[in-house]
C-alpha cells in the first residue's frame, strides 16, 4: 500500500460562510472576517440553548447589544471600548453560544478557538488582539448583569438563584434594558447598525482592515 493510500484525509476544519469567504477555524484570517457574517450568524444563536419564554429566540446578537448597553451606563468608556463590549461574543458567530456548565466539561479545546477567533475578528476591525485585563474585567461585569436579567426574566430562575450565579445588579434596572426577545432579521439589523455608529465615533484612524 502506497502512503499516498495509507495517509489520512485531513478533517475540514474551516467553514464557508454567507459572504463567500472560507474562514479556518483553527488559523483564522482577520481577512476572512466580514461584519455581516458575524451579525448574521449572531442573531441566528439562542442564548441559554434556546431555554427562553418569548415567541423569539433571544439571540446572542441582541444579548450583545444589551452587554454594551450595560457597559456604557456603568463606565466612562470611548467608542473603541463599546466596540470591544459589542464584539465581546463574536467568536459565537462560528462556534455557537456553550452555556458556562458545558465550557467547564469542554475544557481548554474550545477556549482555544474561541481567542484564536476573537483576536481575528478584533484585527480585522483595527482592534487590540486580546483585550486588555482591566476592560475584559469591566465588560464581563457587564455581561453578568446582563445575565442576571435574561435569567429571571427570561429563563426561569428565581431572584435568589440570579443572584447566587451571577450577582445583584446595581444601578442597572430593567427597564434601561430591552430584553424582549427579537426576530432575527432585527437583532440582526440593531447590531449591524449599532457596530456602525461605534465604528464611525472612533474616527479615521481606526480604518479596519
Amino acid at each position: 500500500m502506497s502512503g499516498a493510500t495509507r495517509a489520512k484525509t485531513e478533517p475540514r476544519a474551516w467553514q464557508r460562510m454567507l459572504s463567500g469567504r472560507r474562514l479556518d477555524l483553527l488559523n483564522p484570517s482577520p481577512l476572512d472576517i466580514e461584519l455581516s457574517d458575524i451579525a448574521h450568524g449572531l442573531a441566528r444563536v439562542a442564548r441559554w440553548n434556546g431555554q427562553t419564554n418569548g415567541d423569539h429566540a433571544f439571540s446572542v446578537a441582541q444579548h450583545s447589544l444589551v452587554v454594551e448597553a450595560i457597559f456604557r451606563q456603568q463606565n466612562r468608556c470611548d467608542a473603541g471600548e463599546c466596540l470591544i463590549a459589542l464584539l465581546h461574543d463574536a467568536p459565537e458567530y462560528v462556534i455557537g453560544d456553550m452555556i458556562s456548565p458545558f465550557k467547564a466539561v469542554v475544557g481548554g479545546g474550545y477556549k482555544t478557538v474561541e481567542k484564536r477567533l476573537e483576536a481575528a475578528v478584533h484585527l480585522r476591525f483595527g482592534l487590540p488582539s486580546t483585550t486588555p485585563a482591566a476592560l475584559k474585567a469591566k465588560i464581563k461585569k457587564a455581561d453578568q448583569v446582563a445575565a442576571f436579567f435574561e435569567a429571571t426574566e427570561l429563563a426561569g430562575f428565581s431572584h435568589a438563584e440570579a443572584v447566587k450565579f451571577f450577582g445583584a445588579p446595581r444601578g442597572i434596572t430593567l427597564d434601561m434594558l430591552d430584553v424582549a426577545p427579537l426576530p432575527a432579521i432585527e437583532a440582526q439589523r440593531r447590531f449591524v447598525e449599532r457596530f456602525e455608529t461605534l465604528d464611525r465615533g472612533r474616527g479615521p484612524l481606526a480604518a479596519t482592515v
